[in-house]
């Protein structure tokens, strides 16, 4: 019995000291930096304490309005994506013929680059883009913006361009948990005459609650984590209107002040653990509890 265990332990060593060197120690190395004056401009590196992150949330900078567009941007998107993303995957769950290549139409958008997408939507939401000239067209001049560069609607673009890259993938997965559901459930709560919006709250909702809770999470960490979109589409202008924490630490970066990328790294990291915690924490209170 004994030597069970241990033989099991020392399965486990490899993954623990991969996962050591590349995620733990990284991390408790950015953690320290954080603290630090580290800049390309500072010939020594000194311990500094909370004042890169007294930066951060205190000053007139726009490092809070960054992390507020973050915030923003990943509520928005994930809303979005995991509403469109569930209408999808019921209406491709059965019943159209051509539901193969339209799974395969939806899913593409995910498989380009964010930077082949960023391209793409530059041209289309110019001021006299595709998306411009189609509203001219139908009499909707009204509604034309140079939509990556006004203030109103460049953060809210780069949400809908996000939402229109990943809505695909969000159905791909809540398609997968649609199709465990036993249809023997829909057969008979038919037969006792329920309504198809009867058997969407009462089978499908309750049924794929675990898929739509993992949908979530992982949106939500996507969105804290978003970059590349926002790099592409505007490099977080104009001005400061679409920044976002990471291209904020991309900025940082690039300056050399390494020490300020490093907190605000770790103000993402921290988002990104509390955020997922809880949500953790509902979803199995909400399983213990049923």
């Amino acid at each position: 019995m004994q030597n069970h265990k241990l033989y099991s332990r020392l399965f486990l060593l490899p993954a623990f000291v991969l996962y050591t060197v590349l995620f733990i120690l990284p991390v408790i190395g950015g953690l320290y930096y954080s603290f630090t004056n580290w800049s390309v401009t500072k010939p020594m590196i000194s311990f500094i304490g909370f004042d890169n992150y007294r930066e951060i949330f205190f000053s007139s900078g726009s490092y809070l309005k960054s992390i507020y567009h973050t915030l923003s941007f990943t509520m928005y998107t994930v809303i979005f994506k995991v509403i469109i993303g569930l209408g999808l995957a019921l209406l491709l769950n059965e019943g159209l013929k051509t539901k193969k290549t339209l799974r395969t139409l939806f899913f593409l958008p995910y498989t380009l680059s964010p930077l082949i997408i960023g391209i793409l939507f530059v041209s289309i939401l110019g001021p006299d883009g595709p998306l411009n000239i189609i509203l001219r067209f139908i009499g909707l001049e009204q509604l034309t913006h140079s939509w990556l560069t006004e203030k109103n609607v460049a953060l809210g673009s780069t949400m809908g361009v996000e939402v229109w890259r990943m809505v695909g993938w969000n159905m791909v997965i809540l398609l997968a948990g649609l199709q465990t559901i036993p249809k023997s459930y829909y057969e008979a709560s038919s037969l006792d005459g329920a309504s198809s919006w009867r058997q969407f709250l009462s089978i499908t909702i309750p049924f794929l609650m675990p898929t739509l809770m993992i949908a979530t999470i992982l949106n939500i960490i996507h969105g804290l984590r978003v970059f590349e979109i926002v790099y592409a589409l505007t490099n977080g202008g104009p001005g400061d209107l679409t920044e976002v924490i990471n291209t904020q630490v991309y900025r940082e970066f690039s300056v050399g002040r390494y020490g300020m990328s490093n907190a605000l790294s770790m103000v993402a990291f921290v988002f990104t653990l509390i955020i997922a915690y809880l949500i953790k924490l509902v979803s199995s209170s909400e399983e213990a509890s049923s």
